[in-house]
């Protein structure tokens, strides 16, 4: 199988496996992508900081690997993941709370602001 990345990048999904909830879209490198593969945690790029991260290398809230499935055109994939605590850095289970219209839908799981306390986050 031959990933199909973009500048260097091909989009993630983020599904829980318990719930089938979609949790976060991110971005993975072939850096990343192998990381994640072999310590069974995800990896991604961040765009914005240019550099690999770990979920919850600061928060806790790591995302184990059930199982990474591609695409039908080998451009995205899909990571199956069993979440500890929440993987929105805003506080929520998923970074999909609200709607087009900005109704939250869906309440804090975490106060970012002790998790992140003094962590430049």
């Amino acid at each position: 199988m031959e990933i199909q990345f973009k500048d260097g990048l091909v989009p993630v999904i983020v599904q829980e496996r318990r719930n089938r909830d979609v949790l976060m879209l991110a971005y993975a490198n072939a850096e990343a992508l192998e990381l994640t593969r072999t310590t069974g945690y995800a990896h991604y790029y961040s765009r914005s900081r240019q550099k690999l991260w770990k979920k919850g290398e600061e928060s806790g809230h790591v995302q184990r690997i059930c199982r990474i499935l591609v695409d039908c055109d080998e451009d995205a994939i899909l990571y199956e993941v069993e979440q500890t605590g929440a993987a929105c850095h805003t506080g929520h289970a998923s970074c999909f709370y609200r709607t087009v219209e900005g109704e939250e839908i869906a309440g804090l799981v975490f106060d970012p602001e002790k998790v992140y306390a003094n962590k430049g986050e």
